[in-house]
């Protein structure tokens, strides 16, 4: 472990049990093997367990963030609480330099039957505050938590987003070496997840090192510099977020289209468009020096090229692409009879779609491509988000979209002379 690093995760495992009743009668052996001085069997599987995080390791340095990602049930809530020292790994060791504070699940180290203000000292010691510092911390807590009149009203009253404010406002004022923050922030009203967004970097401005998990890949994308893939509680990838995240997506994509096809089938059904017309032979992706790549920045060309075979004659194509990002359509480009494309088609071929400039925000976008017959828009073949591009930011835009613009003086308003070249200031 060297100077810098301030978690170090050695071959870590978890297991659980899928049965409440088989679970505490393994609790109860495991505990009288351990008073008898007897071998614990924590590093075996026994009928009913699974390992919910099995063998991965990894190591954070000081002012680093990861992002944690993975579908439902991949181990990342298991992971941060080993972190945090909730639960021990059955295998493997976990090193921790530094005080942590958490923000895991919604009422975690709050007594319903308390307020608010009791809360707070009792947070605030289980995260490693004593009196002194609670006591001259506690209006800063209370005030970032902004919840008004209830300070004082039992927390079994309080909603979700009342616990998450008042739990993540005790959480960053411990002044923490390392932030576990789970993806409880979704719970929070817009406002208050900007404002524990802007504490958050402020706390890497510090140093402080931040372990995230969300669902949202364009809030790990900005937030974290890197990103651990766990599938099925074992590390699939770490590494560059942007990099790691869009493998993420394009995993996730393909095994919901893998589910879909099966689904079918066990149904008897065929996959929407793929019949005996034709099919979409692949589709890439070239920049403006004809090179071929995923990878774009906001306002730089782009250009889709689609193969297709066909095998019966098809009378007035329609070709399309569709951009989608977290969910929601962004883009459609659908050729019509104004486009110069063949009126007739059979064999294989090959169309191009050219964008100029992709005013198109930041982010991973999954590509839909489809080729149709203009009568009834009947689907010849359809790949559903098979396949991925990434657009990455470019200059200071912000928002939903990129438009076209440029900045310029108005001539005798500019209120400071512009300085030439050499000019002193």
């Amino acid at each position: 472990m060297t100077k810098d690093t301030v978690i170090q995760a050695e071959h870590v495992s978890k297991k659980y049990s899928k049965f409440l009743k088989k679970s505490m009668l393994y609790g109860i052996e495991d505990i009288g093997r351990n008073i008898l001085g007897m071998r614990s069997r924590s590093g075996m599987l026994r009928p009913g367990e699974f390992w919910s995080v099995d063998d991965v390791s990894f190591e954070v340095k000081r002012g680093e963030t990861l992002g944690l990602i993975g579908p439902n049930g991949s181990g990342k809530t298991t992971l941060l609480k080993m972190l945090n020292g909730i639960f021990w790994p059955d295998r493997g060791r976990i090193t921790i330099k530094g005080r942590v504070g958490a923000l895991i699940a919604v009422g975690a180290g709050f007594h319903p039957l308390l307020t608010g203000r009791e809360n707070i000292s009792i947070n605030g010691a289980i995260l490693g505050m004593d009196k002194k510092e609670i006591s001259r911390k506690f209006d800063s807590i209370v005030e970032f938590a902004d919840i008004g009149d209830f300070l004082d009203t039992p927390v079994k009253h309080y909603s979700s987003g009342m616990f998450v404010r008042l739990g993540f406002s005790v959480a960053v004022h411990c002044e923490p070496d390392i932030l576990l923050v789970d993806e409880v922030l979704a719970v929070g009203d817009t406002e208050f997840q900007s404002k524990c967004y802007r504490r958050i970097a402020e706390l890497m401005k510090q140093g402080v090192v931040i372990i995230l998990v969300a669902h949202n890949m364009e809030t790990i994308r900005h937030m974290c510099r890197k990103a651990l893939f766990l599938w099925k509680g074992r590390m699939q990838e770490m590494g560059d977020s942007d990099s790691v995240v869009l493998n993420y997506l394009r995993l996730m994509q393909q095994e919901q289209v893998r589910k879909a096809q099966a689904e079918q089938e066990a149904q008897g059904q065929r996959t929407p468009g793929r019949g005996k017309r034709g099919r979409i032979v692949g589709v890439e992706f070239f920049d403006e020096q004809d090179r071929r790549t995923n990878a774009f920045t906001t306002g730089a060309p782009l250009r889709v090229r689609m193969e297709y075979e066909v095998f019966s004659e098809i009378e007035h194509p329609v070709f399309a692409i569709h951009l989608y990002a977290n969910g929601a359509l962004y883009a459609s480009f659908i050729s019509d009879r104004r486009s110069p494309l063949p009126d007739r088609i059979r064999g294989r071929g090959a169309v191009d779609l050219e964008v100029q400039h992709a005013h198109l925000p930041a982010g991973v976008y999954a590509v839909s491509a489809v080729l149709s017959q203009e009568v009834e828009y009947n689907h010849i073949d359809w790949r559903n988000q098979e396949h991925f591009l990434q657009i990455g930011k470019r200059g200071n835009s912000i928002g939903l979209v990129a438009l076209p613009h440029r900045w310029s003086p108005v001539a005798g308003q500019t209120a400071l002379k512009v300085k030439k070249t050499g000019e002193a200031g």
